[in-house]
Parts: C-alpha cells; sequence; structure tokens
C-alpha cells in the first residue's frame, strides 16, 4: 500500500471516528417520548433535589442554564425573569420547576446565589448546582467551547418521568418561551 492510500485510509478513518463521537453526544441528549435518566442534585439551599422524586410527583419543567460563562448571562437572567412571572400558571399546572445552574465546582455555589440575588423566587422553583457539568455531560448538554458551559434547554417532563416537550438551543437564544411551556404543560 502506498503512503497516499495509507493517508487516505487514516484520514478516512479519523472522520468516522469523529462522526460516532459526535452521534453519542447526541444520541445522549433526551428527546421526546424518552424516559428521564435519574440525577440527583444539591440544590442552593444544600438539600437534594431527585428528578425522579419529582416527576413521580408531577410534572417538571428541567431549564439547563448557562451558569457563568465568565458574567451572569442576560438572556438567562430575561428566561428565568419571565418563568417566575408566571409562576401562578405555572403552579395551576403542579408543575414544579428545576433550574439547572452548571459550572466548573470551584465558586459554583457563589456565582449561582449572584444569579438568584434580588429575585423572589417561588416556592415551586428548585435552583440546583451542576458542578464539573456532571449532569450536563449525562445528558449530551455540555457546550464544551470556549467561553461556554451548557447548551441552553428546556424539558418538560410529565407525571412517571417522560419528556414530553424538548427544547435545546445551539446559541444563547432560541430559547423556549413560558407560553410554549404552558402549552406543553397542557395549560
Amino acid at each position: 500500500m502506498n503512503r497516499t492510500n495509507r493517508f487516505s485510509i487514516a484520514m478516512l478513518a479519523s472522520f468516522i471516528a469523529m462522526t460516532i463521537a459526535c452521534a453519542r453526544v447526541d444520541a445522549a441528549q433526551p428527546k421526546v417520548g424518552d424516559k428521564a435518566s435519574p440525577v440527583t442534585w444539591t440544590a442552593l439551599d444544600g438539600g437534594k433535589v431527585s428528578l425522579s422524586t419529582l416527576s413521580n410527583q408531577g410534572p417538571v419543567v428541567l431549564v439547563v442554564l448557562r451558569g457563568f460563562p465568565g458574567y451572569q448571562c442576560p438572556v438567562c437572567t430575561m428566561q428565568v425573569g419571565g418563568l417566575i412571572s408566571s409562576a401562578e400558571q405555572l403552579a395551576a399546572a403542579n408543575a414544579q420547576i428545576v433550574l439547572v445552574y452548571p459550572g466548573p465546582a470551584e465558586g459554583l455555589k457563589s456565582h449561582a446565589t449572584e444569579f438568584v440575588s434580588g429575585k423572589q423566587i417561588p416556592r415551586n422553583f428548585r435552583i440546583v448546582l451542576d458542578p464539573d457539568f456532571a449532569f450536563t455531560k449525562q445528558y449530551g448538554l455540555r457546550w464544551d467551547a470556549p467561553g461556554e458551559t451548557a447548551y441552553p434547554s428546556t424539558f418538560v417532563l410529565k407525571k412517571g418521568g417522560n419528556f414530553v416537550f424538548a427544547k435545546i438551543s445551539k446559541s444563547h437564544g432560541g430559547r423556549s418561551t413560558t407560553p410554549e411551556i404552558l402549552k406543553a404543560l397542557g395549560q
């Protein structure tokens, strides 16, 4: 086999390997109809929050924020503000809201505390920490690029833990709106 053929085969093998690796990441992302993988987070207040426990009690709105990519994301702030302003409608749907704040473990709690500072967090909202991106990696949502953390995502799980709505943004915008979430909850 000549040098050109070996190089071509090596390039093809590399391309196939990269395609398979990317497919694995996409395959891990939740889709409508999937059952949620079990996960337990530490809440900002120090308590434990289990996705399985919450979804066995009723519907869950799971919102993956960007965390702290060097600043508090203004789009995350707007999105959470919209959810908070619709807290009564979300509560009427018996929904629990889980806001996932991902990032490096060091400083994560203080950044998350800063993020919610000055906000009146409703009783049916949980702010949970995702240290070192464990959850975002498990769910295929890690945005592994300079200055990035996680793909902003929103999921709605029906009672029992199956996804009935999934929206994963590959940019800072393009996020779920509160009306979309309420529609997925049947409101």
